[in-house]
């Protein structure tokens, strides 16, 4: 596996990635190497503390920590789905959730899936266990958020993609995807936000944007 930035021996001899910017670092795999070993390579790394590390599209990204604004919308939208999904059901700030067909290990703003006790491994989860996934965009990565990763989680076959994207064009929009079909969502609803989006069922809520702050 090749680094486009050379790291540094950390305690122990582990890898750990330079002081640099966090968009900056990034890891590709190489052809010959599997799924196994990139996973690896993921779990074993010091990256640098405080960021989220995942893998889009065969490539180790590390993003800085979400702004408090990001993170506000995340919350209202947690607030929601707390109050109508199943009791043994959890949501996830921080889960990541494998789809190694397309090379991927993401972890969403939110994961809404069952809580399971037996699982393989406690690194993440196979993405097909989650029934809906929440992607609040950050201006440095909203590219990653609207083609690489909702083309991941419909391979997987999430149901629900609710994109909440405070970086479109025209101005920022809520925007939920379903009826997943090989690697394509369909659009199910968009509204800008001051208007509600519904999120139908195993889900079932209605959510206020107007709660949201824009940027």
């Amino acid at each position: 596996m090749n680094s486009r930035t050379s790291g540094s021996e950390g305690a122990g001899g582990r890898q750990r990635p330079p002081a640099t910017r966090l968009s900056a670092l990034t890891v590709s795999q190489d052809p010959e190497q599997s799924w196994d070993d990139l996973v690896r390579f993921w779990e074993e790394m010091e990256w640098p503390e405080g960021s989220k590390v995942e893998i889009i599209e065969g490539i180790i990204t590390v993003s800085p920590a979400p702004t408090y604004r990001h993170n506000l919308i995340a919350e209202r939208i947690q607030r929601c789905l707390y109050s109508v999904i199943p009791d043994d059901w959890g949501i996830f700030q921080t889960l990541a959730i494998a789809v190694p067909s397309r090379l991927g290990m993401l972890i969403p703003d939110l994961v809404v899936a069952p809580r399971r006790e037996d699982t393989d491994t406690d690194t993440h989860i196979p993405a097909a266990l989650a029934e809906l996934v929440v992607e609040v965009t950050s201006k440095s990565n909203a590219r990653h958020d609207r083609i690489s990763k909702p083309a991941a989680y419909a391979t997987a076959g999430i149901p629900l993609y609710l994109l909440v994207d405070r970086w479109a064009p025209d101005g920022p929009t809520a925007t939920l995807y379903g009826e997943p079909k090989g690697d394509v969502y369909r659009p199910l609803s968009t509204v800008k936000f001051g208007e509600a989006i519904k999120i139908p069922a195993p889900v079932d809520v209605t959510i206020d944007t107007s709660v949201f702050p824009d940027k």
